[in-house]
């Protein structure tokens, strides 16, 4: 007959519980959402969205993003009110600023409610962001 010796199973259940708590936590509370800065520098290998490419972008975004970003893609969708942290706008200065590499590694690695899309393949991804570069104001 064996014998657990040691930490009882439910307190490192409850451990675990606790310290993805303060993980998730952590996440929402974080200040402003920067891009490492390796991210900064990745190119955007789609120079154009031909139409084909483009409607295929706004397929994805369509069926991915909206919820919480909208169709006019400002961050004013459906979900965005049950958010802890608004989704991005878009078609702001601030995300216009930003790199396509920024945006890529954002969407591809998510934070607190964005989820991350690396599962989406990476022509797909960078298709996105060559999509969110022709919502410039």
């Amino acid at each position: 007959m064996r014998v657990d010796r040691g930490v009882p199973r439910m307190a490192v259940a409850g451990v675990a519980l606790a310290a993805g708590m303060a993980f998730a936590t952590a996440a929402w509370a974080q200040g402003e959402w920067k891009a490492p800065a390796e991210a900064h520098a990745l190119k955007n290998p789609i120079k154009k969205l031909d139409p084909k490419a483009l409607d295929d972008a706004k397929r994805t975004v369509d069926a991915n993003c909206t919820p919480c970003h909208g169709t006019n893609y400002k961050g004013d969708g459906p979900a965005a009110a049950a958010l802890p942290t608004k989704p991005a706008d878009w078609t702001s200065e601030k995300v216009q600023k930003q790199t396509d590499g920024e945006i890529f590694w954002k969407i591809s690695n998510g934070r607190g409610a964005m989820p991350p899309w690396g599962s989406l393949p990476e022509k797909q991804r960078w298709e996105i962001v060559s999509f969110i570069r022709t919502l410039k104001k």
